[in-house]
């Protein structure tokens, strides 16, 4: 497929660069041919060069600088990609936006739009309240019209995009109940960030299987938050229960919703393929092939599949992503190529 490239280049900054959405966005972004990496940022690297860390960027010769407000802002950026963890991305967040330069979060300072919600599931008063009402979040087959306007956009957490994307056509066409809905998901390792805590270690993850926080995960609110918002109502309420699974990459969610009336498979697969005709990175499968992670590693599409079950009048949806690309780094690139008025595919294919 041929794409049209412009011949701009952007000047990217990269705050938070030594976790692995941020080695993936250096991935992915070496290759754009739009973009400029002009700097990497990290505390903890500060001053080593890049393929001391991850060796398969040998032969860049980009190093680790310190996270400096300052240095950021005289940098002449275009754009900063902030892949910090919460609580962290506001510090960097008000100064560069009141510079007027471009944020993509990808950290979940900013995806709330409840003050309320945000201090209940991460423990804190929400660390930038008054930047919320300039926020946009990052979902593009739901909001691209308002990415392209926005100069701050707050990337979706990985299972949510699942999730939302899997539910979001059957939700506005009034296809199923919005109470009672259930949610199981599993996630490769990788989703726990790059950090050495003994739950993620190869000994205590392999060959293992578990579910954990089944009732108060931080994805939750964010979840309810735009399912209810696609269905023009008020509040949805879902059962998220999500995994654990020993794979490095990937997640795969399994959905199980009542269907408001007795429907057929031809016309599921009617409104799935509408709703999603224009989008390049959605695949949807024939009636009854169900999604795997293994189509969806190391790239920016999202697979859904479904399937009716006439006996308790409800459908199976399920949907794969890598966590790490359409959930993360990926997505933001994607957002960014909105934002720059740029073929959305550029550095993702």
């Amino acid at each position: 497929m041929e794409i049209k490239v412009s011949t701009e280049k952007f000047k990217i900054g990269i705050i938070g660069a030594s976790g692995y959405s941020g080695e993936e966005l250096i991935r992915l972004l070496s290759r754009h041919p739009n973009c400029e990496i002009k700097f990497i940022t990290s505390r903890k690297y500060e001053g080593i060069s890049i393929h001391e860390i991850f060796p398969r960027f040998a032969g860049t010769d980009l190093k680790f600088i310190s996270p400096s407000i300052d240095d950021i802002i005289k940098s002449h950026i275009d754009l900063a990609f902030l892949a910090l963890p919460h609580g962290l991305a506001s510090e960097f967040a008000i100064p560069l936006y009141n510079n007027g330069i471009k944020i993509i979060d990808i950290s979940a300072d900013f995806r709330l739009r409840d003050i309320n919600k945000y201090k209940q599931y991460y423990g804190n008063e929400h660390p930038a309240p008054d930047l919320l009402n300039k926020v946009v979040y990052g979902l593009p087959e739901l909001y691209r019209e308002e990415i392209k306007k926005s100069d701050f956009i707050a990337c979706p957490g990985c299972y949510p995009t699942s999730i939302i994307l899997a539910l979001a056509p059957l939700l506005k066409n009034r296809i199923i109940k919005t109470d009672g809905i259930v949610i199981s998901s599993g996630s490769g390792v990788t989703g726990a960030g790059r950090k050495v805590d003994l739950p993620y270690i190869f000994p205590e993850c392999n060959e293992s299987f578990r579910a954990y926080a089944p009732t108060e995960h931080r994805h939750l609110p964010e979840i309810e938050q735009e399912l209810a918002l696609n269905a023009s109502i008020e509040t949805v309420s879902v059962n998220f229960i999500p995994h654990l699974v020993p794979m490095n990459r990937g997640i795969n969610s399994t959905i199980i919703a009542s269907l408001n009336s007795m429907d057929t498979a031809d016309n599921i697969s009617k409104i799935y393929n509408q709703y999603y005709q224009n989008e390049y990175f959605i695949r949807i499968l024939n009636t009854n092939r169900l999604s795997d992670t293994k189509n969806v590693i190391m790239s920016n599409f999202c697979e859904i599949g479904y399937s009716i079950n006439y006996r308790t009048n409800s459908i199976i949806v399920t949907s794969a992503i890598d966590n790490l690309c359409k959930g993360s780094s990926g997505q933001a690139i994607q957002n960014m190529n909105i934002m720059f008025d740029l073929n959305e595919q550029l550095g993702l294919i």
